[in-house]
């Protein structure tokens, strides 16, 4: 049985780990660098050690060090959260052979689905829609620009290794395709080390709609349910909802099935996430699965009742799931804000600094998930999401009341925050009737006047 877990993270995820596990009865070490010896996780872990310099690449990117402090505290497990090794198929390995349960899938299922063309390849057999494109990375350029061709213009370049919106580009004819290509590789190779990319057809303005799967040790693999993620500025996610407005009860059926397919075909066991594109027909597409927990994953928790992080704790220890499909129920609306330390009125441009005043929202509904507080001094070497809200009702227009409400209830002071961003949205007619795609926020951030979001 796991009795002590080490939280290969940092921020709210690792927060929020260590409160899971202290509801099990699991002691917690919480590894950290040097620019984060004064965060909440530091503080409330039964232990900590701090593992490298302010740097991702000096402290929460060095496995070996991350493995030497599980050896030196005798963990049982690693929690990677998201980000940073989370999805490192080596990382996993490396635990495995180290005898540390890995609170994830296993290493083959990351590597297999982690490489997006195989990945592809692998839920295509499984009967599962893909995008057309290449079958593969594309070897040249030349080659490239035949398969744009064949399948037509506009496409999208995207890096094999990919996430984030790093190493994408879209072409929409020869002219371009060469330029964005070139980008396209650089930029991966730079972000990820490795510059193979592949070639897809890119779907103009479509819901970026994913479902949310959990499958333990004994061969069985749920859903639950889909969240509707396209919100999105420059591919990074913005705000998440559960249900999506978009998807009629047949389509769900349907997608949630295809999901279920697409797990099983990589063999998937613990918390995972298929990736769909879904255009205005209802035709949809998968795109990718993310192996690990998501930052978005508390909406899901929320409509379903279903705490994700206890439930990757008892599937990494071998336990059952103790629910089948029909028990899961759907009856709530949640809508999640990504609450990041940055200006919208200047290009998104990061704000990092010390906060003078924090005061999260509360009240019927609202969830706010943050490892900010007053006084705390946010790093410039990470993301800059320094909190999560979420808010949840009876139906939509519940949570969009509840959310601006919410939202008018959070201070933060002394840095630029994405709060009025969000009021803006949660008050625009466009997001209200449920008809944003991933092209919402470019046309919201050209018809809205920058003075909303200071």
């Amino acid at each position: 049985m796991i009795q002590k877990i080490l939280i290969a993270n940092r921020g709210e995820i690792a927060l929020r780990i260590v409160r899971a596990c202290r509801e099990l009865g699991i002691k917690t070490l919480a590894v950290y660098s040097e620019a984060d010896v004064q965060s909440l996780h530091v503080q409330l872990a039964d232990e900590a050690i701090c593992i490298g310099g302010p740097k991702s690449a000096d402290s929460y990117l060095r496995a070996d060090r991350i493995i030497s402090a599980a050896e030196i505290a005798d963990v049982d497990a690693i929690h990677p959260g998201y980000g940073f090794l989370s999805e490192n198929a080596k990382f996993a390995e490396q635990c495995e052979s180290c005898n540390i349960r890995f609170i994830g899938p296993k290493s083959n299922s990351i590597k297999m689905m982690g490489d997006k063309a195989v990945a592809k390849a692998t839920v295509r057999k499984a009967g599962v829609p893909t995008v057309p494109g290449s079958d593969g990375p594309v070897q040249s350029e030349s080659e490239a620009v035949k398969i744009a061709r064949k399948i037509g213009y506009p496409v999208i370049i995207k890096a094999v290794a990919g996430g984030g919106g790093r190493g994408m580009r879209i072409a929409h004819n020869d002219v371009t395709f060469a330029k964005e290509y070139h980008s396209a590789r650089n930029e991966a190779e730079k972000a990820f080390g490795n510059g193979d990319v592949y070639i897809e057809k890119y779907i103009d303005k479509p819901r970026h709609i994913e479902f949310q799967i959990l499958a333990d040790s004994h061969g069985k693999v749920l859903h639950l349910g889909e969240r509707d993620c396209s919100v999105q500025r420059r591919h990074q996610k913005l705000i998440e909802e559960s249900p999506s407005p978009f998807l009629t009860p047949d389509l769900r059926k349907k997608m949630g099935k295809a999901a279920i397919r697409a797990a099983s075909a990589a063999n998937y066991e613990n918390a995972g996430t298929i990736e769909f594109l879904v255009d205005a027909k209802g035709n949809f597409y998968f795109i990718e699965m993310n192996t690990r927990i998501q930052v978005e994953h508390p909406v899901t928790e929320e409509v379903t009742g279903i705490d994700l992080i206890k439930q990757q704790i008892r599937i990494a220890n071998g336990e059952k799931l103790e629910f089948d499909q029909g028990d899961i129920k759907f009856e709530k609306h949640a809508i999640e804000c990504r609450i990041n330390a940055e200006d919208p009125a200047r290009n998104f441009i990061p704000s990092p600094g010390t906060i003078g005043l924090y005061y999260a929202p509360g009240g019927h509904g609202v969830r706010v998930d943050s490892h900010a507080y007053s006084g705390y001094q946010i790093p410039s070497h990470y993301d800059s999401m320094i909190g999560k809200l979420i808010c949840y009702g009876r139906d939509r227009k519940t949570a969009l009341e509840r959310t601006y409400r919410a939202l008018s209830e959070y201070l933060i002071r002394g840095i630029k925050t994405t709060i009025p961003l969000h009021k803006a949205i949660m008050s625009d007619p466009v997001f209200i009737e449920g008809k944003a795609t991933t092209a919402y926020m470019e046309d919201f951030m050209k018809r809205t006047p920058t003075d909303l979001f200071t």
